[in-house]
């Protein structure tokens, strides 16, 4: 959904440059979540997945038609599938070690309910980071379709919930700007009382009011990398 657009985009947008200058043309293929997408009916000789989750049916197909698949992002759970890093515990650590130095003391988090590597190493940097600081864990899943909205809703529950929330990690580009809608509804101050960080230095981040912090993935060498990774398995 939303939550998603800007990134995958932005890899898209990448990849097909790259792939063009190696004389391949990229095809954009949607994400089919609760129906089988017919990738038997597509003349592919490779395939870029982004992000997939644990048991990913999408790259299931691809393999048992024997096309070759590299992920963008490690697939939790499996090893045959080559990956670029997104370094996702890094970026996490990074994250929370930010919102401490800026005097965050009673931090949230926020992710998506899906069973992405992102995800699932995100909540366990988070978990040894409240360990290591004496802080009570607050977990809050929402599901990535429902976009702002889903933030939104999370975000205004968790600060409804424990007010001396002071700090929010909202993983996804569009639950970040979902809580700041939430926080600007409850009267908090951003960044003054609240402050809201975010994974993806995207355009929406970028431009939110008040722009947030977020990491930079480096979108494009990951993308670049991703197509000649692939390119590698073409040539042997």
């Amino acid at each position: 959904g939303e939550s998603r657009l800007g990134f995958l985009m932005e890899i898209a947008a990448v990849a097909a440059s790259v792939a063009l200058t190696k004389g391949l043309a990229l095809m954009l293929i949607p994400p089919y979540e609760n129906s089988r997408l017919p990738l038997e009916r597509l003349d592919i000789d490779g395939a870029i997945v982004v992000e997939p989750a644990a048991g990913d049916e999408q790259v299931i197909q691809l393999q048992n038609m024997g096309i070759p698949v590299v992920s963008l992002g490690r697939q939790p759970g499996v090893d045959s599938v080559p990956f670029v890093d997104l370094h996702s515990t890094a970026a996490a650590q990074l994250i929370f070690r930010h919102l401490f130095a800026q005097g965050a003391v009673h931090i949230a988090l926020l992710i998506g309910a899906s069973n992405r590597n992102s995800y699932i190493e995100t909540e366990a940097a988070y978990q040894n980071f409240c360990q290591e600081h004496g802080m009570v864990p607050i977990v809050s899943k929402a599901i990535e379709a429902g976009g702002d909205g889903a933030g939104y809703l999370a975000a205004k529950r968790l600060l409804s919930e424990h007010p001396e929330l002071d700090g929010i990690c909202a993983i996804t580009e569009a639950f970040a700007v979902g809580a700041v809608l939430a926080a600007k509804e409850l009267g908090r101050n951003i960044p003054g009382d609240l402050k809201i960080v975010t994974r993806y230095d995207g355009f929406r981040i970028r431009n939110c009011k008040p722009p947030l912090t977020a990491v930079d993935l480096h979108l494009e060498d990951v993308a670049a990398l991703a197509i000649h990774a692939l390119l590698d398995i073409f040539e042997g």
